[in-house]
């Protein structure tokens, strides 16, 4: 963080300071909410949780050297006392990136968000040092906290925002305000409790609403494919930039392929040149979200064949995310685990189904989370779709809605042994390894909740017994 004194802060967030005996000293470090992290000049943001409070960590984080606790009440050591931690900890951010002469970026979607925003991390900082948010900490905490992390020498500020309802993007937004906003999709995630894509829609949208006039530099980028995304242009008061692979998009791509291993390759085409893509990145739905980055990355003067230069060495920054790994016998694990929504897991099929030519290939499906009055026909189609890619084995894992996957699959013409309901991780890695021969190609998907990634990490691993429980 840049550096602020104690006193500046509790005029910020409105606290008051306790067992503080000099309120000039700065906070130089970072601010965190886990007492592991804490070090020299930090600060310390004590949140009183259902099984922590973390205001008992108080005395070792000041041990450890941080400057103070952000805190809702005394805790015998230097403090700043404040009503609510949660709103004082986006009022510090605010005030920080108001400071920054960073250009702020903020993204969001049903799909692809956390995949997109370390694309262009990636992207941008090739150009100039860049500050973006860590895996999916994209809420009330850890968007500020990220903004936090910036310095003086940050040019770029990359947040992704989730939204759970209507008016959270909102506020997300006006603790870090954006300059350039881009929204990537409008899908199914999440589909029951927004009550319908329109709804995720509105929720999503108020996003480009919170950006500047185009007089004043703000710049909405739209995916030019997703009518609902499009339509957004309505609602903004922004500069409108489209990408896609649309015509009409101002970023797009062309002759759109995938390498013999699975890896998307393109014409990547921008108002001032084009250049040519191939990511080291699993799966064609990468190519949308590179087109997003691509566009951010043009809008902040990087020319095309910059773009794709960079694009072309991007890696993946976050776990469980088409991670691919090659076991010595030959064997392809594909953890795709982080999470699960219809359109993510169609993308993954289609990944899958392009990793596997010539090769035998296992979809290790659990439950897509949240689908509300959708989750029946979701599941039941999903399985169909790996029937129609030529999947050669099926594993749904887990409860009511895996053996929606399987009674799919099996509708759709999968009989005998190529698909097969399993009641949980351990019985799908017992499965596994009876049966994986060398050169197999395993996609292992589900929601958070259902912890397949357990699975993935076993099959790496070559751990032998149970798996381990989270």
């Amino acid at each position: 963080m840049i550096a602020l004194s104690l006193a500046e802060i509790a005029s910020v967030v409105g606290g008051q300071t306790h067992d503080i005996p000099d309120t000039s000293v700065q906070v130089t470090g970072q601010v965190v909410r886990d007492s592991r992290e804490a070090g020299p000049g930090s600060l310390f943001v004590a949140f009183a949780g259902e099984r922590v409070d973390g205001h008992e960590f108080a005395a070792a984080v000041v041990e450890a050297g941080a400057a103070a606790v952000l805190a809702s009440r005394p805790v015998g050591v230097p403090a700043i006392v404040v009503d609510d931690v949660q709103r004082a900890l986006g009022a510090l951010a605010r005030h920080v990136v108001e400071r920054l002469g960073a250009t702020l970026v903020a993204l969001t979607g049903s799909a692809g968000k956390t995949s997109t925003k370390d694309l262009i991390a990636q992207v941008l900082r090739t150009k100039a040092p860049t500050v973006f948010t860590p895996g999916s900490l994209n809420n009330e905490i850890g968007l500020p906290l990220t903004a936090l992390s910036a310095t003086e020498e940050t040019r770029f500020l990359v947040l992704e925002m989730g939204a759970r309802g209507i008016g959270h993007i909102r506020y997300l937004a006006d603790l870090t305000p954006p300059r350039i906003g881009l929204v990537l999709n409008v899908g199914t995630a999440h589909i029951g409790e927004f009550g319908g894509r329109e709804q995720i829609a509105q929720a999503k949208g108020e996003l480009v609403e919170s950006l500047p006039p185009a007089e004043e530099g703000g710049v909405a980028v739209l995916n030019a494919d997703d009518p609902l995304v499009r339509a957004m242009a309505s609602r903004t008061k922004a500069r409108v930039l489209l990408f896609g692979e649309s015509g009409e998009a101002d970023v797009r791509a062309e002759n759109v392929r995938l390498t013999g291993s699975g890896q998307p390759s393109f014409s990547l085409h921008t108002p001032t040149g084009c250049s040519e893509v191939t990511m080291r990145l699993y799966g064609e739905h990468h190519v949308s979200n590179a087109l997003a980055a691509a566009a951010v990355a043009h809008e902040l003067g990087m020319s095309a064949d910059e773009i794709a230069t960079a694009l072309s060495e991007a890696g993946s920054l976050s776990r469980w995310r088409m991670e691919v790994t090659e076991r010595p016998d030959g064997v392809t694990v594909v953890n795709d685990a982080y999470n699960a929504n219809p359109e993510s897991m169609r993308a993954a099929l289609r990944a899958l189904a392009a990793m596997g030519k010539g090769r035998r290939t296992w979809a290790v499906l659990g439950q897509m989370a949240e689908l509300g009055d959708e989750a029946l026909a979701e599941h039941d189609a999903v399985g169909r779709l790996a029937v129609r890619l030529n999947v050669s084995k099926l594993v749904a894992v887990g409860g009511r809605e895996a053996s929606w996957l399987q009674l799919g699959a099996y509708n759709e013409g999968s009989w005998g042994e190529e698909s097969v309901h399993v009641s949980d991780a351990q019985s799908a890695v017992d499965l596994l390894r009876s049966q994986l021969r060398p050169g197999d190609v395993v996609l292992v998907k589900a929601s958070r909740s259902v912890g397949l990634e357990r699975v993935a990490q076993a099959l790496v691993e070559g751990t032998e017994g149970e798996v381990a429980v989270r």
